[in-house]
């Protein structure tokens, strides 16, 4: 089961009573969603729990957050795509990895690193393009920082760590 942890604040947003903490999970299969301000909007912020490859959407309306698995599938195919990933690959982790459910935040250190991707988003925010909800040329410079991970030593870009797992 692919798990979806929802911050404290995107719980608030979307209405939802703390989900359960699963934590069953693989890993390569679990990912953090927080509510991030960007120019005064609301925005999606994904981060893999596993490799720390995020995504941002940008500006997103009310009526979207209402579906919050939906927004993050769209999310996540649309910057794997950009990221170069074959549909192939991206539609085989889906598969692998099952249906999204909400739950929990997958830990302490894996939301410490959401926090720093956080502020990874903000330091690149020149490149947010405001035309259009996903973010191609924010994620690809995030992704291509080198960082730490929760479960890996050292530092290296998050898309070379995702690009491995998938």
């Amino acid at each position: 089961m692919m798990e979806l942890g929802l911050t404290f604040p995107l719980q608030r947003l979307v209405r939802q009573a703390p989900p359960p903490a699963l934590g069953q999970g693989e890993r390569r299969y679990c990912w953090d969603l927080h509510v991030i301000p960007l120019r005064g909007r609301r925005s999606l912020l994904a981060v893999h729990c596993a490799s720390r490859y995020a995504f941002v959407l940008y500006d997103v309306p009310l009526r979207q957050w209402a579906d919050v698995i939906g927004l993050f599938q769209v999310g996540l195919c649309d910057s794997l795509a950009a990221a170069g990933l074959p549909a192939g690959e991206v539609d085989a982790y889906r598969q692998r990895a099952g249906e999204p459910a909400l739950t929990r935040t997958h830990g302490r250190r894996e939301v410490a690193f959401l926090n720093r991707a956080w502020e990874d988003v903000l330091a690149l925010e020149l490149l947010l393009d405001v035309g259009q909800q996903a973010q191609p040329a924010l994620d690809a410079a995030v992704n291509a920082r080198p960082s730490r991970c929760a479960g890996e030593e050292g530092r290296a870009p998050a898309a070379a760590r995702i690009r491995r797992m998938l």
